[in-house]
């Protein structure tokens, strides 16, 4: 059965422009006063994102959210309003970030990622439970590195920000059938590491 919050996603529903929407079209328009407005309001979600998927012991997280900043305004002109101006930015960084983790990669040995157990969301969760949240976490990082950019691009929005189907549609101008399709495709090469290595498998509570 089709979940209907799901098929609601797939359908643009007509909205008032925010003012931040408003904002973007006047920075993308070239005004410089708006273009610094606009920044001051998306940096800190962009380092964030970056933050996230780099690891927060990074020492490339201020190089890279620099690069996405650059690269936001580079890509205002081209920004037509599908999604919040915010959205946008933070999927500039996490494809930035994404492309930083794989470079990092290739030109040195990989080193694990710091991850900071107070930004996750414990819910009441017992220490045991957020050490397996931190493990799943750092899997699906790892992953990054080693599935096609769209894929990546996905996961990270969905599974590392936490954005909807419809939000990571908006913001990557594709269908939601579309994201469906590299999520699954991400989710599999994520099974096959797991299956190749029952150990991991019994860490994280999964059937191999």
């Amino acid at each position: 059965m089709t979940n209907v919050s799901d098929t609601a996603e797939e359908f643009q529903v007509p909205r008032v422009e925010s003012p931040q929407l408003k904002l973007a079209k006047v920075a993308a328009a070239g005004d410089m006063r708006a273009t610094r407005d606009l920044l001051e309001q998306v940096t800190p979600r962009m380092s964030r994102s970056v933050q996230v998927v780099l690891g927060y012991g990074s020492p490339d997280v201020e190089d890279v959210v620099q690069q996405s900043l650059i690269a936001f305004v580079q890509a205002l002109p081209s920004f037509r309003g599908e999604c919040e101006p915010v959205h946008f930015a933070s999927r500039i960084a996490v494809r930035t970030a994404v492309a930083a983790r794989k470079r990092a990669r290739a030109q040195h040995q990989r080193r694990d990622d710091e991850i900071d157990l107070e930004t996750l969301e414990s819910n009441g969760a017992q220490p045991a439970e957020q050490l397996r949240a931190a493990r799943r976490k750092k899997m699906v990082l790892d992953l990054l590195n080693d599935i096609p950019d769209e894929q990546a691009e996905s996961i990270a929005l969905r599974f590392v920000l936490g954005w909807s189907l419809g939000d990571v549609a908006k913001a990557t101008g594709v269908p939601v059938n579309t994201v469906r399709s590299r999520l699954r495709l991400a989710k599999e090469a994520l099974r096959r590491r797991i299956e190749q290595n029952p150990r991991l498998a019994e860490e994280l509570g999964v059937d191999a």
